[in-house]
Order: C-alpha cells, then sequence, then structure tokens
C-alpha cells in the first residue's frame, strides 16, 4: 500500500527530534496582517480565513513516524502553489498531544499537529487549538469524520483518514455469516479444528474498545447524544439495555467464547493459527494476515442485541494551534488538506480510508471498503473529558464479569456506572 517516497524538495525540511517546532522567521518573512491586506479576512465565527495565499515563510508541523513521509510530500506540493516551507517535525505518537499541551503556550510549539481526535477534548479544554473555519467543506466529508472533530459546536481539526474495528472472516474455514451474533457463534463452534468460534482480544484488564460493536447492538451506548448527534455527558450503559448486555457477556464468559487469555498478541496469532474462523480486529492487523497468505473477508459485526452494531470510529487529523503566529498560512494549509489531491496521497502513505467522501469512494481495495462499510453506522471516540472516568472503570469491570470474578453481572454493571458518575 505505501508508496516509496520521493525525493523532497528544497522547500521541506525534516526534523527528526523530540524538541519543538516554534515559528516562522518574521525577522526574513514579515506574515501579512489582517490589515495589511484586502484579501485576509475572518468569518462571522471570527475564525481566521485563508483567501490570501501566503507570502513565504514557514509553518511547523509535528507527526510521529507513521505519517512523516506522507506530509513531507505534501509540504512540497503545498510548497510549490504558495510558497510557505512546511517543516515536518517527528515527534512519538504517545507525546504529540501532552509536548503540544506544554509547549504551545510558551511560544515553542508548532504551529499544527498530527493526531488523532479523541485528544479534542483535552486539547480544547487547554485552549491549545483553534477552531477552523470548516463549514463550506463539511458536506465534502464523512459526517462521522466531521462529528469527531466537533466539539461545543466548532470544528476544530481537518480529518483524513478513518479506521475502526470490522468482523474479519478466514475464507478457508467458512465462506457465509449468519445474520445475528448468537448464530455467529454456533457456526463457528461446529467448524472442525477450531478452539474458539470467534475471537475479540480482551487481556488481564478487558478491551471495552473491542466489545463496543456488541455493546451497542443492546442499545446501550457509552454516552447518550442529543439532536445533533453530539455526546451529552449523560451515560447511555445504564438501565435495561446495559445490564442485559453485561448478563450478555457474562454468558460468552462462562461458554469460552470469551477469555482474559486472549489479549492483543494472542488473539492476532490465534487467528494466524486458523483456530478461529471469526476475529473482531481493525486494519492495523490485516495486513499481516494477507502477507501470511490468508484469504480473508472484513465485514459489519452482526447484531447480539438486536440493534445494529456499531463499532467505535476513530479519525486522524490536522489540528491549528490557538498560538501560531502563522494563522493565516496554517489556514491556507487546512484549506489544502481538503482537497482530493492531499487525501489520496494520506491514503496512499497511510492506507486508511480517506475522510473525504470523494477520496473514500475511490478506494478499490475490498478489505478497506470492508472496514469502511462497517464503520458507515459507526459512533466516533467520545472527545468530552468525561470519558477518561469511563476508561477507568469500563473495561476492568467487563473482565471482571467474563471470568467470574463479579458473578452478579447486573450489580457489577450498576456500580461501574455509579463510580464513573461519582467522577464527573
Amino acid at each position: 500500500m505505501r508508496k516509496s517516497l520521493i525525493a523532497l524538495a528544497a522547500g521541506v525540511s525534516v526534523v527528526l527530534t523530540a524538541c519543538g517546532g516554534g515559528t516562522a522567521d518574521t525577522n526574513e518573512t514579515p506574515e501579512p496582517t489582517a490589515s495589511e491586506t484586502t484579501e485576509a479576512t475572518e468569518s462571522p465565527s471570527g475564525e481566521a480565513t485563508s483567501e490570501a495565499p501566503a507570502d513565504g515563510g514557514t509553518l511547523t508541523i509535528w507527526a510521529d513516524e507513521t505519517r512523516v513521509a506522507a506530509f513531507q510530500q505534501l509540504g512540497e506540493m503545498f510548497g510549490e502553489e504558495s510558497g510557505v516551507t512546511l517543516d515536518v517535525v517527528q515527534k512519538p505518537t504517545g507525546d504529540i498531544g501532552q509536548d503540544f499541551i506544554a509547549q504551545a503556550p510558551t511560544g515553542q510549539g508548532p504551529d499544527m499537529i498530527v493526531t488523532a481526535h479523541d485528544g479534542l477534548g483535552q486539547l480544547v479544554e487547554n485552549g491549545v487549538v483553534a477552531p477552523i473555519d470548516f463549514a463550506s467543506k463539511a458536506d465534502l466529508f464523512n459526517p462521522v469524520a466531521v462529528q469527531a472533530f466537533t466539539l461545543e459546536g466548532n470544528v476544530y481539526g481537518v480529518p483524513y483518514a478513518m479506521e475502526n474495528i470490522a468482523l474479519v472472516r478466514n475464507n478457508e474455514l467458512v465462506q457465509d455469516t449468519p445474520a445475528t451474533f448468537d448464530e455467529l457463534i454456533a457456526q463457528g463452534k461446529a467448524v472442525e479444528g477450531a478452539e474458539f468460534p470467534i475471537i475479540i482480544q480482551q487481556g488481564p484488564s478487558g478491551d471495552a474498545y473491542h466489545l463496543y460493536p456488541i455493546q451497542t447492538s443492546f442499545g446501550a451506548p457509552v454516552f447518550v447524544t442529543d439532536e445533533n448527534g453530539d455526546y451529552t455527558t449523560e451515560l447511555g450503559m445504564e438501565g435495561e439495555n446495559g445490564t442485559k448486555f453485561a448478563e450478555y457477556i457474562q454468558k460468552l464468559g462462562k461458554d469460552g467464547v470469551l477469555s482474559a487469555d486472549l489479549g492483543g498478541d494472542q488473539a492476532k496469532q490465534a487467528f494466524l493459527d486458523g483456530k478461529s474462523p471469526y476475529m473482531i480486529t481493525g486494519p492495523w492487523w490485516t495486513s499481516e494476515f494477507v502477507d501470511a497468505g490468508m484469504d480473508i473477508s472484513v465485514l459489519p459485526v452482526p447484531s447480539a442485541g438486536g440493534e445494529t452494531a456499531a463499532p467505535f470510529v476513530g479519525v486522524q487529523g490536522v489540528y491549528v494551534s490557538s498560538y501560531s503566529e502563522n494563522a493565516l498560512p496554517a489556514n491556507q494549509f487546512v484549506d489544502f488538506l481538503s482537497t482530493k489531491e492531499a487525501q489520496d496521497v494520506l491514503f496512499e502513505q497511510g492506507g486508511r480510508v480517506p475522510a473525504l467522501i470523494e477520496s473514500a469512494e475511490a478506494v478499490d481495495d475490498e478489505l478497506l471498503q470492508g472496514f469502511n462499510e462497517a464503520g458507515a453506522e459507526g459512533q466516533p471516540m467520545p472527545v468530552i473529558p468525561e470519558m477518561a472516568a469511563v476508561w477507568e472503570f469500563w473495561g476492568g469491570t467487563e473482565v471482571a464479569i467474563i471470568n467470574g470474578t463479579s458473578p452478579d453481572a447486573a450489580a457489577a454493571w450498576q456500580t461501574m456506572n455509579d463510580n464513573i458518575k461519582a467522577k464527573f
């Protein structure tokens, strides 16, 4: 899927360091202000727009090692159009958000960062990202991707890639998939030589993310959404539907369908070894299955509770720093990232479904199309601060129910909800 990195033009510099990027050298290339150009304007909401082309200068962007090559290539393309140099600084994935929060207010942070949408709540709470003018572009993107970068009515990042989990089928073991999860389990148990009817990774701490499609099929989303589809702080896991889900995974644990012994690596290897006809996983492992010579298909997760099995959708995108002194060219880069040309490059380099609808529709990879279809009814990972309390108790409670440590599933589930709400 990846293409070789093209030769870098002189306008793109790469810094392989964990230090901050900084802002443009205004002594050499002063940025025009809104009063110095008749083309630079503000949107009705006061957001910077990018009607005027930047007159040289440098933008600094932080990206992890898996995205540096793509943004190098985009930097060359953008520089040819705008005259602006894109300085791509490589940072470890886990450091980008926290380092940005720490360095942006000091003036040592970058103009932009590349990261996932699920850190949005913390970035906004710390005041380090600026809303972007996205109203004219929103309809061009997958609505789930736009929702992922929206908080309190403002869009804070331009999305470019989406990923979610789905049902992966070993076609050598089964060729047709039943419509319900219970029927799938029965089918898997009947496969000769299969050790597991389906593989869903858990591990000693649990894994609520991989169980979430099953949970939503019981009508028990993590949070209730409002009429605009935005998450509220009301838990959707309480009540009868949540209890039914808890009792269901308890049954799957007793039946040996779910096991805390199957962490991520163990789950992957078991599927590679042909120990199950099915696995719930994401695109990060399907390439390994294909490389191993497996014949696989990617499908939506069948419903266990009668409603649609909706996985979490993770979205990658680019944020603009609220402390950047280069807001005009930064927003011009945002506009550039919204084009099919740019989104296609990011897909070719990253191998994830594009957020731009036109680019996504042009993807001819059957496995990625399968993930895209499985995530069509998905839900963005919540970005509200209250989600931190959910993660604290969620997976641990589930694994305790699965392995029998908490024999009263309904009581354990209610205690979990009470503990979560006490943290709000």
